[in-house]
């Protein structure tokens, strides 16, 4: 029950003392399954909207950027989405390419907007051609052609989820986002397929986990602290808050007694990662604070531990939804490896 659930720490073990919990235990993160409904016809779900995806004519288009930095080509990367939105993108690549290269797509947090040049430059000039993803709708460029008849009240979790029809969920558009522009990379001339890898922080780490999911050609992924996972058990740990909060709007508004919670979490089964996880074929490398607040820890593991290719998970005992000390550096290293 939810309200059982807020005093966590009564469970803790004498062997547990020394390891900072705001969740469960480690033990038990690395077994936990999740706890939100799985839909039915999940995979026909999604099968259904890559076919959609991938009939799309994306009309790419490469516009020189204002900003450029010597050896590197900086471009503005624009394409068609689902539901006709056109989708922006920071783009770079070394000036001088010989043979094939890595890619890299990047995923923002939540709200924010693509990572810019600047951050760029380090992969273009190691040798990678990379683009950062303006999630649709939030503070980049890309455009949000998606509008609901029915209400949103706060946040995107919930944004169509008042509509009958789960195709409208606006998560879905943007997952299929983030495997579009890694397809879009995988297909130009100078890049190898075989060498492309996703990373990103937050919501940023649910793209990396969906790109990886729909398009399996990801070589390697970073996903570190991924939001958008089992949405039942952030609502039972009432830390539907922050980037959660709008489940709580949600029920308080239009389900306030709770009468279809069953129904509800089913349909946010669609876009919960942790069922698309298993797709996933890429090296994975997660990076987790077990002080973690806002994405909790167990929700994290949910997907984790149902990804089946090689995986190592990172663990930051004392850290929470922040910057993990080195992780640039040590997300760097794993990366390189596509070099």
């Amino acid at each position: 029950m939810k309200y059982g659930s807020l005093r966590l720490h009564r469970n803790i073990r004498k062997e547990d003392f020394f390891m900072p919990v705001v969740d469960m235990s480690l033990e038990k993160l690395k077994v936990y399954q999740g706890i939100n409904p799985r839909p039915a016809d999940f995979d026909a779900y999604w099968d259904e909207a890559l076919a959609e995806m991938k009939a799309l004519d994306a009309q790419v288009e490469l516009v020189d950027a204002d900003f450029q930095a010597p050896g590197v080509v900086c471009q503005h990367l624009y394409f068609t989405g689902v539901g006709g939105a056109r989708i922006h993108a920071n783009f770079a690549r070394p000036e001088k390419i010989q043979g094939r290269c890595p890619g890299m797509v990047w995923f923002h947090g939540y709200c924010g907007s693509a990572p810019d040049f600047m951050q760029l430059l380090p992969y273009a000039y190691a040798g990678f051609v990379i683009a950062s993803l303006d999630v649709r709708g939030q503070g980049g460029l890309s455009e949000d052609s998606q509008a609901p008849a029915t209400p949103t009240v706060y946040g995107h979790i919930v944004k169509g989820l008042h509509d009958k029809d789960p195709k409208n969920l606006f998560f879905r558009n943007v997952f299929l986002d983030t495997a579009q522009l890694a397809g879009i990379v995988m297909d130009m001339e100078e890049v190898d397929e075989k060498r492309v890898g996703a990373m990103g922080g937050s919501q940023g780490g649910a793209l990396t986990l969906a790109c990886a999911s729909l398009e399996p050609r990801i070589a390697r992924a970073v996903p570190t602290y991924p939001w958008l996972c089992d949405y039942k058990r952030v609502w039972e740990m009432d830390l539907d808050i922050h980037a959660y909060q709008g489940l709580k709007d949600y029920f308080r508004h239009f389900d306030p007694n709770h009468e279809h919670e069953e129904e509800v979490f089913t349909k946010l089964g669609y876009i919960d990662l942790q069922f698309l996880a298993p797709r996933i074929k890429a090296k994975v490398m997660m990076g987790t604070g077990l002080m973690d607040n806002i994405c909790p820890p167990s929700t994290q593991f949910a997907a984790y531990n149902k990804i089946t290719s090689e995986k190592q998970v990172v663990i930051y005992p004392d850290f929470g939804h922040e910057g993990f000390p080195l992780w640039a550096e040590k997300t760097f290293t794993f990366m390189k490896e596509l070099l």
